[in-house]
């Protein structure tokens, strides 16, 4: 201290470079202080909203007054920019990507169209823009039933609580346009009071409740996962539940592998239709997202969906939920980066290879299903019999059935490596067990000879090999865009506002 004195005596501008460094580190404190005060007081105006919201509220811009933050991120769903190796926000025509399936699909609506979906945002605009729902114009009754809506919209929820779920699901599909308006948003996953999570629709809640169990004892880690549940399943409309109604239920009941499920199908003898070339009663798929994500290594450590669809946000001394649902490549850093340290390159590679070498498998099964498909038609232009068949187009079932649960579940590949490559394995075998018994009853015809494989190098090629009148079909879609849906318009307009309390 002596020594301090008398340098500065000797030297009296050190004295006032420490007096300006004091001056620096109180206001640098002062700062600090100042910005946890803030930081805090953001907390408090941020996480305690005054909500005044009725009941099932399905207009997203209405919560997005109190949630300005996690509407703003909402709004990015509609970017449709982002893409990564094999999907993306951007609609992709799957059909033009892999003819195969068109084949594969020869009798049903998804030959006519299958595009990869553009994300929430655009749920009301895509079914109302794809030919799998028809063209129901004046006097026309829609193929598809009311059931279809079920996922698309906040409006869904709200309809059942006032009609209650198999009234919602009686009739065709076109009877509710104009009511259900309002794309997949808040009311879809939260209680518009508490904002807690809640499940808003039966299908899921009833599943449950069949195996024993009760969800609201779900943890609200497991609930990240549940509220995606709702939809990214496999399901299926049981006619027989209430008479005259596609019922929309989880096939569950005996387990959610591709192969428990497969058996609860079998038993009630169930088919979502009639193969046209093969003939087989085959079964559809649908996006089996949170049967397969469950059996991979991040549900097994307790991630759930939204971890990484969902990423938490910081702003300031906020912290909230990114609703941009989106890819998980699209940010590495807050989603990937979270819990893993490679690099961005490496991380994104790690997935793409994964992908590769089960679209790899994946497309082989293809290919032997177009054959056996090919090869069970003309046996029967050859004059088989029904018993001759039977077993051949049982097989045809199980493979397409294994090659399906591991083609709709978006991103399951990354999600489910190892199950996927297991199902996809075993319709590889199933699929060329089906060829040997085709081959069997085609030599029994006296038929010896190689079945050719079709030209189906393109979408147009494979969609005039089952006959479908491509033309006709956007003839009439482009007809009923153009007169009837803004006629639905309209009348949800003028619904609304009587509706808004």
């Amino acid at each position: 201290m002596k020594n301090l004195r008398e340098t500065i005596a000797t030297k009296p501008w050190i004295g006032w470079v420490l007096f300006g460094v004091t001056i620096l580190v109180v206001f640098l404190l002062g700062l600090l202080a100042a910005s946890i005060i803030q930081r805090r007081t953001e907390a408090v105006f941020a996480y305690t909203p005054q909500v005044n919201y009725p009941d099932w509220e399905p207009r997203n811009a209405e919560w997005g007054k109190v949630f300005p933050r996690e509407y703003q991120s909402y709004l990015l769903t509609s970017d449709t920019l982002f893409r990564s190796k094999y999907n993306g926000s951007a609609m992709i025509d799957m059909l033009e990507v892999d003819p195969r399936m068109v084949v594969l699909w020869a009798g049903y609506s998804f030959s006519k169209d299958y595009s990869q979906s553009r994300g929430h945002y655009y749920a009301i605009t895509d079914i109302l823009n794809t030919l799998r729902t028809g063209a129901p114009l004046a006097g026309e009754v829609s193929p598809q039933p009311n059931t279809c809506w079920t996922c698309k919209s906040p409006d869904v929820p709200r309809l059942m609580q006032t009609m209650g779920p198999a009234e919602f699901y009686k009739g065709s599909w076109e009877s509710k346009g104009a009511e259900v308006v309002n794309p997949i948003g808040c009311a879809d996953c939260h209680d518009s009071k508490t904002m807690n999570l809640r499940i808003s629709r039966p299908a899921l809640k009833e599943a449950f409740e069949r195996s024993g169990k009760d969800i609201s004892l779900s943890t609200h880690q497991e609930m990240r996962s549940l509220v995606c549940a709702q939809c990214h399943v496999e399901y299926y409309f049981n006619k027989n539940k209430v008479e005259g109604v596609s019922y929309l239920m989880f096939p569950w009941d005996k387990g959610m592998t591709a192969e428990t499920i497969e058996q609860y199908y079998d038993e009630m003898d169930f088919s979502d239709w009639t193969h046209s070339f093969s003939k087989a009663p085959m079964l559809k798929a649908q996006h089996p997202d949170y049967e397969l994500f469950s059996t991979g290594i991040h549900a097994e450590r307790g991630v759930s969906c939204a971890d990484c669809h969902m990423p938490y946000i910081s702003e300031g001394g906020i912290k909230y939920t990114n609703h941009h649902i989106s890819s998980p490549l699209s940010n590495v850093s807050i989603s990937c980066q979270v819990c893993h340290r490679e690099e961005t390159e490496k991380l994104v590679k790690n997935v793409y290879d994964r992908q590769d070498k089960i679209i790899e498998n994946r497309d082989k099964l293809e290919e032997l299903l177009v054959r056996a498909h090919m090869e069970a038609k003309a046996a029967w232009d050859n004059g088989a019999a029904e018993p001759q068949m039977k077993q051949a187009l049982h097989l045809i079932r199980q493979a397409q059935w294994r090659w399906d649960f591991s083609a709709a579940g978006h991103g399951n590949s990354f999600h489910a490596p190892v199950e996927i490559s297991r199902i996809i394995a075993s319709g590889i075998a199933k699929a060329q067990d089906a060829r040997i018994e085709l081959a069997r009853v085609l030599a029994g015809l006296g038929h010896n000879q190689e079945i050719p494989y079709p030209d189906i190098s393109s979408k147009a090629k494979a969609q005039q090999l089952i006959g479908l009148e491509m033309a006709r079909l956007k003839s009439d879609k482009s007809e009923f865009l153009r007169t009837i849906v803004p006629k639905w318009n309209e009348e949800a307009d003028v619904r609304q506002k009587q509706w808004n309390p």
